[in-house]
């Protein structure tokens, strides 16, 4: 019984290493500066005051933002951050596959939109 409890004693020290309080507010608060820029972008620069216009530039800046994000929620709060390397390596290979059939996808799914509107499927109807 005593070397199952210093087992899960060592597993729960070994999950949340990193993890203090000062480092999740720390991780709070760069989360909560991003998204208050993405607003900020959004409603002010774009919407409000007109400073950018829709379009690249802005869809650029909310994909980054929103990876750093994701970047922050992955590493701290999913603990991906505290593991080793080579369950990273794995996490990181997959992710990028996943990514790589959606655009796939997408530009498959955008040339049959525009191959269907040229040639219409049923042409007697």
């Amino acid at each position: 019984m005593a070397h199952n409890e210093h087992i899960a004693g060592h597993d729960a020290h070994a999950h949340g290493e990193g993890m203090d309080k000062k480092r999740i507010w720390s991780v709070f608060f760069v989360l909560l500066a991003l998204t208050c820029l993405e607003f900020l972008i959004a409603l002010g620069f774009v919407h409000h005051w007109q400073i950018l216009q829709k379009g690249a530039l802005v869809n650029t800046i909310y994909i980054v933002l929103t990876l750093i994000k994701a970047y922050y929620i992955v590493a701290f709060f999913m603990h991906l951050k505290f593991e080793k390397s080579g369950f990273i390596v794995t996490c990181s290979i997959v992710f990028l596959f996943i990514i790589y059939f959606i655009i796939l996808l997408l530009v498959e799914g955008d040339y049959l939109l525009h191959h269907l509107q040229e040639h219409a499927v049923f042409p007697n109807k």
